[in-house]
């Protein structure tokens, strides 16, 4: 058998598939299966062993190697029995269909159920009302029918050795004579503004958190568009307990899940590093405003979300149409430095008998565990 899974665009849904790529391959184990996907996820995947091939896919890229048309035919060439279909948009289907999939499962829905063989119907409340559905659920679903049993919901990545290799080298330049508790601050998004808490909110959490736990390290992440922002947090704080990414003449992914993998808390915005933080089963403090916060629980029993609950949020947009922010601007920086110690006192014990024994996920016996 040959399944094709095309996969979430986002690294933060990607993480979110984990469950479901686990599950499929557990219940087809001799099966061929190919991840059509973002280079980018490719790279987050490295290491798991759930996937077999991988065809890039990027249409938002002006690139014709991993163009519509070239995974397409990729896909086509590939002659997949089936195609698992887990982002829910018209575009997946299309590419689903127009590659050949002979069964094309995903959920119905965004005008696609003509492109779909097995169309999930939506799931409905008590009322007969559609009901929001959180990723990791909507993406097992689609396993599920595809014949794979709803397996464990434990997002998982995995840091090979050079990934850990490359964190612990960092760190321990960034950090020279420092080894107090890791923090990472993360205020990152690849989708607009709305999501931002804001360069001086994490300049003041950064103050504060070094007034009440002096051996800190924290460390500001960033992506190669976000190291201004960086830059200006380490530069503003000026103290030897902040270090950044931002300096860093490459920021591939694998060095962000070394450095998760080693970090004893994480304070992100709603991001794709909060998910990467998940599966290594970091302590996470997540800043959220307009984004509905059940899509986004990667890991609910080790996160604390912060959010207000204002009338305009949450509004699900990128940028805020209202001008004023207020659903991450009001946030307090006190209650976030709050949440985080609370967070390092409680998974304190867990995340020493972690860090540095495993480079996977909390419970994960193997990358392919089901």
């Amino acid at each position: 058998m040959h399944l094709a899974v095309i996969m979430p665009r986002w690294v933060g849904d990607a993480v979110m598939a984990t469950p479901a790529l686990r599950s499929l391959r557990a219940h087809f184990p001799s099966a061929r299966i190919t991840g059509v996907m973002r280079p980018v996820i490719a790279d987050l995947l490295a290491g798991t062993t759930w996937l077999d091939d991988t065809i890039a896919y990027d249409r938002h890229r002006r690139n014709p190697a991993t163009s519509f048309a070239a995974a397409a035919r990729a896909l086509r060439a590939a002659r997949p029995d089936a195609v698992a279909i887990l982002p829910n948009s018209l575009s997946a289907a299309a590419l689903a269909w127009r590659g050949g999939g002979r069964r094309r499962v995903g959920s119905a829905g965004h005008w696609r159920r003509w492109l779909l063989s097995d169309a999930l119907p939506p799931h409905r409340d008590d009322r007969g009302r559609v009901t929001l559905v959180p990723p990791p659920v909507a993406f097992m679903d689609v396993a599920a029918a595809l014949g794979a049993p709803r397996g464990p919901l434990t997002v998982e990545l995995v840091a090979s050795a050079a990934d850990r290799a490359a964190a612990e080298t960092l760190l321990a330049r960034l950090f020279s004579g420092r080894d107090g508790p890791l923090v990472i601050l993360n205020d990152n998004s690849a989708t607009g503004t709305a999501r931002a808490w804001g360069r001086d909110k994490l300049m003041g959490l950064a103050r504060w958190l070094i007034e009440r736990l002096p051996v800190v390290r924290l460390l500001v992440h960033c992506g190669p568009g976000d190291r201004d922002q960086a830059r200006g947090v380490v530069e503003s704080v000026a103290h030897p307990a902040v270090a950044g990414l931002h300096d860093e003449a490459d920021l591939p992914i694998g060095l962000s899940k070394g450095l998760f993998a080693r970090a004893d808390l994480a304070i992100s915005s709603d991001s794709g590093p909060r998910h990467i933080a998940a599966a290594f089963g970091v302590p996470t403090v997540a800043i959220v405003g307009p984004i509905d916060a059940r899509l986004g629980r990667s890991d609910p029993e080790r996160c604390v979300e912060i959010r207000l609950d204002l009338a305009c949020s949450p509004c699900g947009k990128h940028d805020c149409p209202l001008g004023h922010h207020d659903c991450m601007g009001l946030i307090d920086v006190e209650q976030v430095g709050r949440a985080a110690l609370e967070q390092l006192d409680r998974f304190a014990d867990q995340r020493r008998g972690l860090v540095g024994s495993d480079a996977r996920g909390p419970g994960a016996k193997s990358p392919t565990s089901p």
